[in-house]
C-alpha cells in the first residue's frame, strides 16, 4: 500500500489523466460521440453550479452573472 501512495505522489497527474481517459473512451463507445459531449457538458454545468452552492450565493447573483441584466 506504501507503494501507491509513494507512486502517487510522484505521477498523480497521469493517473489522473489515465483515469479521464478511459472513462471518456468507455463513454464514447457506449454512448457515442454527441452524447459523450452532451454528459461532459452537463458535468462541466453541474460543477459550476456546485461551486457556487459552496460559495453560498443565490440564484438571483449567478442569474445576473449568466444572463444579461433586465429591468
Amino acid at each position: 500500500m506504501d507503494s501507491f501512495f509513494d507512486n502517487w505522489q510522484g505521477n498523480s497527474g497521469k493517473i489522473i489523466g489515465v483515469l479521464i481517459g478511459v472513462i471518456v473512451g468507455i463513454t464514447i463507445l457506449l454512448f457515442g460521440f454527441f452524447k459523450s459531449i452532451f454528459i461532459v457538458f452537463c458535468a462541466i454545468i453541474g460543477y459550476y453550479i456546485g461551486k457556487i452552492v459552496d460559495n453560498k450565493e443565490s440564484l438571483r447573483d449567478v442569474l445576473d452573472k449568466i444572463l444579461p441584466p433586465g429591468r
